[in-house]
């Protein structure tokens, strides 16, 4: 049963590659501080806080999908920011590989509770 915007698999996923995104980021050059590690960080921490807040305003559909919406906006910008960060050669291709795939697997969660959020 969902009690809580915790219980969604969506949030503990996004709130996951969060945390691992963040550690990663620290290893950046630091002449990426204040660029792409920071829209890094910016966009991994917008997609669980947009979740939690959508979650709050449930009871509105337009409102809830319009924090979803914006949580899958994030999870693709994610996409690119580790396929820069590939090309920049900041992460392996197979750690970058690993989170890409993990942003289209949340991605694709989020489009799908954002079709079917009242049956769930």
């Amino acid at each position: 049963m969902i009690k809580s915007f915790r219980d969604l698999e969506i949030y503990q996923e996004s709130y996951k590659l969060m945390i691992v995104v963040h550690e990663i980021v620290n290893k950046f050059p630091l002449y990426e501080k204040s660029d792409l590690s920071s829209q890094i960080r910016r966009a991994s921490k917008s997609i669980p806080s947009n979740i939690a807040e959508g979650w709050a305003k449930r009871s509105h559909e337009k409102e809830f999908k319009h924090y979803l919406e914006v949580a899958l906006g994030s999870a693709n910008e994610m996409e690119v920011h580790l396929e820069t960060a590939k090309g920049l050669r900041y992460l392996s291709v197979i750690k970058s590989d690993e989170l890409l795939k993990r942003y289209l697997q949340l991605g694709g969660k989020i489009a799908s509770l954002k079709r079917n959020w009242k049956s769930f």
